[in-house]
């Protein structure tokens, strides 16, 4: 009872709201438009996110706390000279691969010759800044002896040039490790790719070879020179592969992932523009008829205005926060086109409800008090799910400002609708009222003044006219719609036919089939070039280095960080006792067969210690190269103490297999806070593979959120709780559906699928619920008769949505980038579904599920009874006459 007072009471509300905004149209129209240009002007000087780790990269990540202890006791500079190739720390650098379209040998002499000719080119690069030229040797990181720090490849190539130069024939490369004349063994596992061996591990050739050029970025001008140097650095390879057609380079650098992130928004303006133009017309013909007073085009072109005004204004106020642009916001408007459509043409469907003789203030209120409530609580669901969103709880900061951009845009676009469509919407009521051609706003004349025009001109002016229709006739003058009458006339009979009942529920089947198939896959998504615009640097650098220099990634670095007394057999022997349940990580056998090996003083020297540290690592099955640091201190005696130490480890665990990537972390991890001897790992990559762990929470965690809140909310508005349990399952299966198929698709579970499953919950809501609300509230009659009538209340309405937000995604489809891919894949699949439940999962399960309707029982009244009197039947045998008069 309770619940019917209050929803009585909000559709009063609504409805007194509808009547105050029809009697001040003008002022509510007037003021979206002023509130939108003063907040969007301040978007013409936007700011754009630099920083793709700030995005994408958890902020409260422990591979983030791991890496500031690890540059606390290894400075960047001190670490370049061990792995420098393959640990990419924080800095400017510039990275190149060279390979050949034939597959040639690149430790020939001919392809030797040129990539020391390319090196040269790049140590000769200049940047000009006023009074003086910087070039490679003034900003590169410098090695312990003042020397630019470069790639041990190059010497091994220079070395081997000298050799083929003097005709020695005794210098071989070995792989992964080789020596240098020096004596120096170095490790080139990711700097030759595609390697060929013969015995004892010699290098018969190579398809490619990787090259480095660390850049110094200690200060704004340092870090300025060197951007600078970056892009100088891709101009010169470019130029080098332009005149050295025969071999392919791939150059890459630390600005690379930045300028492709956000080049997936330069390459969508014009697939945008084409979406918005597409959308313009669909909403046009949607809200057309060939009646043209009745007709409505203004209507479909100013719900899209009220959408605009609302992500303007949303953009303006984010812009004027200190909020910064990034390429994630391409999905907004696609979230606002999908609910404001929504609302607009459920407005416009409540107005065909209403009485032609009733006044425009009537009709609005009307349809206010029809429409309102619904988009209310749908919009209230968007708040509460994208709010969560925006809270301080989301890890992802891509995340959390996508959502925060749409919670603003959604609640704007709530009250612009409420203003400033409403008002349209008045203003059409009196263009309609006053028999006003819908489009020209010109007087339509009588039918019998039309007769005397043209045949064009009759057709453009065909309208019906109150007058026309004969007394006590209740004629829709809507059912020339064209979307109505399909409704009306032909769907709803289809699909409730008992004919078709079954090979819907066997289609849902398989649904549900291939849906399970798909979410059994689900992967999560691991590579930062899903983010990023197709035919670009970081896709092609990515492709060329997962397929030539795989077999020896990643580089994980292993620091102690506690000073232990690694002589101390007791110590080993902890260690050893604590490690018997891990033998099969074999690089963590061989540390503590060092540990067990190792008896010596505490004034061991540090060259020593270091040979014999390398010497015990390099027989370990698992890792083919092993180096150290150790940071030693002196004490008040004059002893030596080791405070630090550190080891990089090289793991045959492929880079391309994520997953295993991630199961070493997490048991690394767990390994290091249980240890007695303290120690922590660390791989650049582990900053970003923390988030897919909060990815896929996230959609359980908004999606549990917001069914709790429908729950709840709704037990108060809505007026029967069994529309609750219609809409969660609804949109249980809905979300199971999107997730299978998506994955199917191969669409891994990213931060921008995962904002697409938040948004597909409301969607699913926003369709679904009106639906289902009609249906449940209908009394008397039969589910059949509900499930039409419900269909043709609300399906126009969701119809009409659909094909506007179909036709807007197509365009998306077609843009040069992984990150609209992704949006479009998901959205489109959010959509399809939806539309699946609604226009034939629903109005099939409804026919023979709960509730149960009551067929209509009128009672009986003495005072209308009416005396009918049948016809006489006669028997076969004509012997006997039956005369019976009837009481209805």
């Amino acid at each position: 009872m309770l619940r019917q007072v209050l929803h009585r009471g909000l559709r009063t509300c609504f409805s007194r709201l509808g009547h105050f905004i029809a009697s001040h149209p003008v002022f509510f129209a007037s003021a979206p438009v002023l509130i939108s240009i003063l907040l969007g002007a301040s978007f013409s000087r936007y700011q754009v996110e630099e920083s793709v780790e700030h995005l994408l990269a958890p902020q409260h990540s422990l591979a983030k706390i791991e890496r500031n202890l690890v540059n606390s006791l290894f400075p960047v500079n001190r670490s370049k000279h061990r792995l420098y190739s393959d640990l990419q720390t924080p800095g400017r650098y510039g990275r190149v691969i060279v390979t050949s379209f034939q597959k040639a040998n690149m430790l020939d002499q001919h392809h030797t010759d040129l990539i020391l000719k390319l090196h040269a080119a790049v140590t000769k690069i200049q940047v000009p800044r006023p009074g003086f030229n910087y070039t490679f040797a003034h900003i590169c990181i410098l090695n312990n002896d003042k020397t630019c720090i470069v790639d041990d490849i190059v010497h091994v190539l220079e070395e081997l040039r000298n050799a083929r130069a003097t005709n020695r024939t005794n210098f071989a490369i070995t792989y992964p490790i080789t020596h240098l004349k020096d004596g120096r063994a170095v490790y080139n596992g990711h700097q030759l790719g595609g390697v060929t061996v013969h015995s004892k591990d010699r290098v018969k050739s190579a398809e490619a070879i990787q090259l480095t050029y660390y850049l110094q970025s200690i200060n704004s001008l340092n870090d300025m020179v060197a951007e600078r140097w970056e892009s100088s650095f891709c101009d010169t390879v470019r130029l080098f592969q332009k005149s050295n057609s025969k071999i392919k380079i791939y150059p890459y650098t630390s600005s690379s992932l930045r300028e492709d992130f956000q080049k997936t928004s330069r390459v969508s303006e014009r697939y945008l523009v084409t979406s918005l133009i597409l959308v313009v017309t669909m909403a046009i013909l949607c809200c057309s008829m060939q009646d043209c007073v009745r007709s409505k085009p203004w209507l479909g072109l100013l719900g899209l205005v009220t959408i605009s005004l609302a992500t303007l204004t949303a953009a303006g106020i984010i812009n004027l926060t200190g909020g910064k642009y990034n390429s994630t916001f391409l999905g907004v408007p696609f979230v606002m086109l999908g609910h404001g459509l929504y609302g607009t043409f459920e407005m416009l469907s409540s107005w065909r409800k209403t009485r032609e003789d009733q006044h425009v203030k009537e009709r609005t209120a009307a349809v206010y008090a029809d429409s309102m409530l619904s988009f209310s609580l749908t919009t209230a669901m968007y708040l509460v799910t994208f709010g969560i969103g925006a809270s301080p709880f989301t890890n992802i900061e891509a995340a959390r400002i996508f959502c925060c951009n749409s919670c603003i845009a959604i609640l704007f676009n709530y009250l612009y609708v409420l203003s400033f469509y409403g008002s349209s919407l008045v203003f059409t009521g009196y263009i309609e009222n006053n028999y006003q051609h819908s489009i020209f706003c010109r007087k339509v004349p009588k039918p019998e003044v039309l007769q005397e025009k043209p045949a064009w001109y009759r057709f453009l002016l065909t309208a019906r006219f109150s007058e026309d229709t004969a007394e006590g006739e209740e004629a829709n003058t809507y059912e020339s719609h064209l979307l109505v009458c399909f409704l009306k006339r032909y769907y709803c009979d289809w699909i409730t036919n008992t004919y078709v009942k079954p090979f819907v529920v066997l289609f849902y089947l398989i649904y549900i089939s291939f849906a399970l198939m798909g979410y059994l896959q689900v992967s999560e998504g691991s590579d930062l070039s899903n983010i990023v615009a197709t035919a670009t640097q970081t896709i092609e650098y990515t492709t060329a280095q997962q397929k030539y220099f795989s077999n020896y990634s990643p580089v994980i670095g292993f620091y102690i960080y506690e000073s232990i007394e690694y002589w101390n057999t007791s110590v080993q022997e902890d260690v050893l006792e604590y490690t018997k349940g891990f033998v099969r990580i074999s690089w963590f056998e061989s540390y503590l067969n060092y540990l067990r090996k190792l008896n010596v003083s505490t004034g061991l020297p540090k060259k020593n210690f270091t040979d014999m540290l390398r010497n015990s690592f390099l027989k370990a099955p698992q890792f083919s190269h092993f180096q150290e640091d150790i940071i030693f201190s002196k004490k008040y005696n004059n002893e030596v103490d080791v405070v630090a130490s550190r080891m990089f480890l090289v793991a045959k665990t492929m880079e391309t297999n994520r997953e295993e990537l991630y199961n070493l972390l997490e048991t690394l991890r767990r390994l290091s806070v249980t240890s007695k001897v303290k120690f922590i790992v660390f791989n650049p990559s582990f900053v970003f593979m923390d988030r897919y762990a909060s990815s896929l929470g996230a959609p359980l965690h908004n999606s549990c959120i917001s069914a709790l809140f429908l729950l709840f909310f709704s037990a108060f508005l809505v007026a029967d709780s069994l529309i609750n349990v219609w809409i969660t399952l609804t949109v249980v299966s809905v979300e199971f559906g999107v997730i299978g198929f998506m994955t199917l698709w191969k669409v891994e579970l990213d931060c921008i699928s995962v904002l697409c499953l938040i948004y597909g919950i409301n969607y699913t809501i926003d369709n679904c619920a009106p639906l289902l609300s009609t249906f449940v509230l209908g009394k008397d009659f039969t589910r059949t008769k509900w499930v039409k009538n419900s269909l043709e209340v609300h399906g126009v309405a969701i119809l009409q949505s659909y094909l506007c937000y179909i036709v807007g995604l197509i365009p998306l489809a077609a843009v040069p980038s992984n990150l609209t891919c992704t949006l479009f894949r998901c959205l489109f699949l959010i959509a399809f579904v939806t539309f699946f439940h609604c226009f034939a999962i629903l109005p099939v399960i409804l026919t023979f599920l709960p509730p149960s309707k009551k067929k209509r029982k009128e009672k009986k009244n003495p005072e209308n009874r009416e005396e009918i009197e049948c016809v006489e039947m006669v028997d076969i045998d004509s012997t006997r006459v039956v005369d019976q008069i009837t009481t209805v």
